[in-house]
């Protein structure tokens, strides 16, 4: 563990080296797109110190002055496959961007969507010695958290506090300052599979680019998309996008449970090319102009023509109404917000106070899906966009690029992480975890 608190704890310095130099790149590798969004920072605000333990803690003004998205190349299920060409990718789409800044970027904060992300909740306790909680009660409480055994080959992406309690008093965002004698605190872990990380950041130094920051895109997303009274009460945020489907569950204005559903939209245009025997880069294109999940009557009288290269004149030529391309896309849409299901029932999403579902990303536009999800998902269900951060182009303002303007808000205004308190390393406890609480709602 005392390698990746020193690797997390030197990329936040990288980050705050970039703030101080007053520019930053933030980079959403997703399977079916790349997106860059150069951040510039107001240097006025930058030294601000940070305020509180919290979502928006140490707030900076920031506005987007580059950006630009590329087709993803080398990437499956949100994880860098052929580091080659993800490499040439990432390259194009950074280049870019800093031409329209007209601007260099040395430091980049990126989010992982896949790595088969696991939840975690912890939680420790301590006695106070000084009566007034100080930052070095924080950090020592943080450390009595009990670490489980993370399995082979997994790494902590995040470890955020999320809700302290002091004596008798639950539910307090930041402790510093009141007066007791026993503090506690909750704390929620997520693991991912290291390759993924490693890949990650072998690809991103092979691009001459430093390495500020990791965030989980479920994470990101549901920061960009799930307004404040969401993020109190409690909401899931779907993120559906080309290879993977993230989903993460709120509360308090923390994230408590995220998990990654290896479908997207890219698998719902396999079918419609399977089929309807037709090439992937027009079924893409009926999918996004014709397609749909819930068919009415008009849908058998409208008439799609279907384009192939074989040669047989007459499988060239060949058309489908609207409902029979409904009939291939429904059944995969139905098995990826199933699956979503399971993985909010297992999290015991059903026992929040407030059960709202938010949908986004580039596969959340499929007409019908809110009325199909509201079906299969039993819940309050809107679609979501990301918020409007100043300087973002319009062409980056869809549903699609959630987990990219996420990332900006994320790299801007980053939540503390255990890592962020002064505390050795060496003091981090290696007993495993007593009991398995994946979920807060015991706590509070």
């Amino acid at each position: 563990m005392n390698m990746l608190y020193q690797a997390q704890r030197g990329m936040r310095a990288k980050r705050q080296e970039a703030m101080r130099r007053g520019v930053i790149a933030v980079l959403d590798i997703g399977t079916h797109k790349l997106s860059c969004l150069i951040l510039k920072f107001d240097q006025t605000n930058v030294s601000a110190p940070a305020e509180g333990i919290g979502a928006m803690a140490g707030q900076a003004n920031f506005r987007i002055i580059g950006a630009n998205t590329t087709r993803s190349r080398g990437v499956r299920f949100g994880e860098i496959d052929s580091v080659q060409e993800t490499e040439r990718a990432i390259r194009t789409v950074v280049q870019a961007a800093q031409k329209m800044a007209q601007i260099r970027v040395d430091h980049v904060i990126v989010a992982l969507a896949g790595g088969r992300p696991r939840s975690y909740g912890l939680d420790g306790e301590m006695t106070l010695t000084a009566g007034t909680v100080g930052d070095l009660d924080v950090a020592q409480v943080l450390s009595a958290c009990d670490v489980p055994d993370l399995g082979h080959g997994r790494e902590v992406l995040h470890a955020q506090p999320v809700n302290f309690s002091l004596d008798h008093r639950t539910g307090l965002a930041d402790p510093r300052g009141h007066v007791g004698n026993r503090l506690s605190v909750d704390m929620h872990l997520l693991t991912i599979e290291a390759h993924a990380i490693e890949t990650l950041l072998h690809c991103v130094k092979r691009c001459d680019l430093e390495l500020a920051g990791l965030a989980s895109a479920p994470y990101v997303s549901a920061v960009s998309s799930l307004v404040e009274d969401e993020q109190e009460l409690g909401a899931a945020c779907i993120d559906m996008g080309g290879g993977t489907t993230s989903l993460s569950i709120f509360m308090k204005k923390h994230m408590i449970y995220a998990d990654t559903v290896r479908m997207g939209g890219d698998h719902v245009t396999g079918d419609i090319s399977q089929g309807l025997h037709i090439p992937m880069a027009h079924a893409e294109k009926i999918k996004t102009r014709f397609g749909g999940v819930i068919a009415t009557g008009m849908d058998d009288r409208e008439i799609i023509e279907l384009e192939s290269e074989t040669g047989d004149w007459h499988h060239d030529r060949r058309t489908v109404t609207r409902a029979e391309l409904i009939g291939v896309m429904r059944p995969r849409v139905e098995e990826i917000l199933e699956e979503v299901q399971a993985r909010l029932a297992a999290a015991g999403f059903d026992h929040l106070p407030s059960q709202r579902i938010v949908l986004t990303g580039g596969a959340s536009q499929i007409p019908g899906l809110d009325g199909l999800a509201s079906r299969i998902l039993g819940n309050q269900v809107r679609l979501g966009r990301p918020l409007r951060v100043q300087g973002l182009p319009q062409s980056t303002c869809g549903p699609a690029f959630s987990a990219c303007v996420g990332l900006a808000l994320f790299a801007a205004y980053p939540q503390d992480e255990w890592w962020d308190f002064e505390n050795s390393a060496d003091r981090l406890p290696a007993r495993s975890l007593k009991r398995a609480v994946r979920w807060f709602r015991d706590n509070w």
